[in-house]
């Protein structure tokens, strides 16, 4: 067990969360997840534990706890008092797993249907059982007590009940929002999700390491390489592996450029929600000459799987260097052009400053990361707070706002281009030679040459495919800087080719949670602008 990791009764939760935040200054909720020990060879005195995964003011510490859950239906305390990002966490385990959590304000589904039967993360779940859909709920369940606390009635009051979404361009993905209006203004909203989950956590469960990388890849399909990464990094952490350094400056290249294009896709979409179709073809275009690099790289543009555990499937083409620096001459072109457009337009600064802001204890309480964190005035980017991968070696700048609103949000991303155009340039100066995968027959697939050319090849390649990477029992939290924010993936291994669980910390599912709150008081069009400044992914907010 590591250092980090707490065992707690169940009866001490609220006590224990409450002294790690208030007097051990762990401030940011990070995740909460369960584990099902139904089929574990060795498991402890309760099926079901719950992990908690704070992150410490300074950005770097983190503490895990785990409290072992005695009956899944009596549960535990919710923590949703403490930290406002324990909302969607607990309901989304009580939807999965069927753990109550006591005194919850909202304790129900958040990515099943209401009509769904079981917990489909339950080891016993059977996973080919289909279950549809027939009925959509209302949301009212959720709006009336909103209302109530704000002292207003539907009839009296006037007010009109609308959807935005889930099947809206300006809904950036299948997601709903109910809102309450007062005239143009929303008075009470209520967000729904789930409607893209297609079980990556269960697939996880039922596939060896490699065979997930395709996977990770659907998450936030706006910068899948990064999810690559993110989990090719947190299994070789486990393995006590490190990529050659070769390996490891393409990572940086192809995060970073993912990184770029990232932000690229959200402010293009941002933009032209405000009617600026200009400002979308001028980011939009370059993005596309960012995706006929990788596809010429990978075989592949939107979803590439170009990462393995211990490295990636090959190496830079001829030429490589040439194209990618073609490439950042057109994104920083258009980055250029569209802000020259915008800086000092009216139009679009009176549309978006000051709208919705977040203060920096609110991004924390939310469980806000990434982009929209740094907006709110907070300074944390795990490249700087606990460097990887030799971004410590790297000149480059954290991008900070101060008012956290939606100009902040979109400018932000701005500035972290241009900062990853930098990165980016560095390391294809300083690319070394040599491998680009560990020199390890349990990890890394052998070269054709050896398959073809002799038995101990093929069957070495033969097991590595059946079996998968064995990977030493244990559990294991691994984070990354993505474009959103802190992706993060927590295994669990039973020392198998085959994870025994994978819980994914996406970094959309809390800023979304968020997203409800924070649009309350400004009108409609204010919203649209608002949710495409959070940059909702709903690939990897859904699951």
């Amino acid at each position: 067990m590591s250092d980090n990791l707490h065992l707690i009764k169940s009866s001490e939760l609220l006590e224990t969360i409450t002294k790690a935040k208030n007097e051990l200054g762990f401030t940011l909720l990070l995740d909460i997840t369960a584990v099902d020990n139904l089929y574990k060879s060795h498991p402890p005195f309760t099926r079901f534990e719950l992990i908690y995964i704070l992150r410490h003011t300074n950005f770097k510490d983190i503490v895990i706890y785990k409290v072992a859950v005695e009956d899944a239906e009596i549960g535990v305390e919710s923590i949703s008092s403490l930290f406002s990002s324990a909302d969607w966490a607990e309901r989304e385990i009580f939807d999965q797993y069927g753990i109550h959590f006591k005194n919850h304000k909202t304790l129900k589904k958040i990515l099943n249907h209401n009509e769904f039967v079981g917990h489909p993360l339950r080891k016993d779940y059977e996973i080919t059982k289909g279950q549809y859909c027939t009925v959509s709920q209302d949301l009212m369940d959720e709006m009336k007590p909103l209302l109530d606390e704000r002292d207003l009635d539907m009839n009296k009051d006037d007010l009109m009940i609308v959807n935005l979404g889930p099947s809206h361009p300006a809904s950036h993905g299948t997601i709903r929002t109910l809102a309450a209006l007062d005239g143009e203004t929303i008075v009470a909203a209520a967000a729904e999700v789930g409607y893209l989950h297609r079980g990556f956590e269960k697939s996880c469960e039922n596939h060896n390491y490699n065979q997930i990388i395709p996977y990770t890849d659907r998450l936030n399909y706006c910068s899948a390489l990064m999810n690559n990464i993110a989990f090719a990094k947190t299994v070789e952490e486990m393995l006590d592996i490190t990529v050659p350094d070769r390996g490891i400056f393409i990572r940086i290249i192809l995060a970073e450029l993912s990184r770029v294009i990232d932000h690229l896709v959200c402010l293009a979409a941002g933009l032209l929600d405000m009617g600026g179709q200009t400002n979308y073809w001028y980011l939009f275009n370059p993005r596309n000459n960012a995706y006929d690099f990788l596809s010429k790289l990978t075989g592949a543009r939107l979803t590439n799987s170009y990462m393995r555990i211990g490295g990636m499937t090959h190496d830079l083409y001829d030429g490589w260097q040439s194209d990618l620096e073609d490439v950042l001459v057109k994104i920083d072109f258009g980055i250029t052009e569209s802000l020259k457009m915008i800086l000092h337009n009216r139009i679009y600064n009176d549309r978006i400053q000051n709208v919705s802001p977040v203060s920096a204890k609110q991004a924390i309480d939310y469980g806000f990361t990434g982009p929209n964190l740094r907006a709110s005035g907070v300074a944390y980017d795990l490249r700087f707070s606990d460097p990887y991968y030799y971004y410590d070696t790297f000149d480059f700048n954290m991008v900070v706002g101060s008012v956290g609103d939606t100009y902040d949000r979109m400018m932000v991303r701005f500035e972290e281009m241009n900062e990853s155009i930098k990165i980016i340039k560095q390391a294809i100066k300083r690319m070394p030679g040599g491998d680009i995968n560990v020199a390890d027959k349990r990890i890394t697939m052998p070269s054709k040459e050896c398959v073809y050319g002799g038995i101990e090849g093929m069957m070495n390649q033969f097991k590595l495919v059946i079996d998968g990477v064995k990977v030493p029992e244990g559990e294991h939290y691994g984070a990354f800087e993505a474009a959103n924010g802190e992706l993060g993936f927590y295994i669990v291994s039973d020392g198998s080719g085959t994870p025994y669980k994978v819980k994914v910390r996406p970094p959309s599912f809390y800023h979304m949670a968020a997203y409800p709150k924070i649009i309350e008081n400004y009108q409609v069009a204010d919203a649209i602008m608002t949710l495409g400044s959070l940059n909702i992914i709903a690939g990897e907010m859904d699951r």
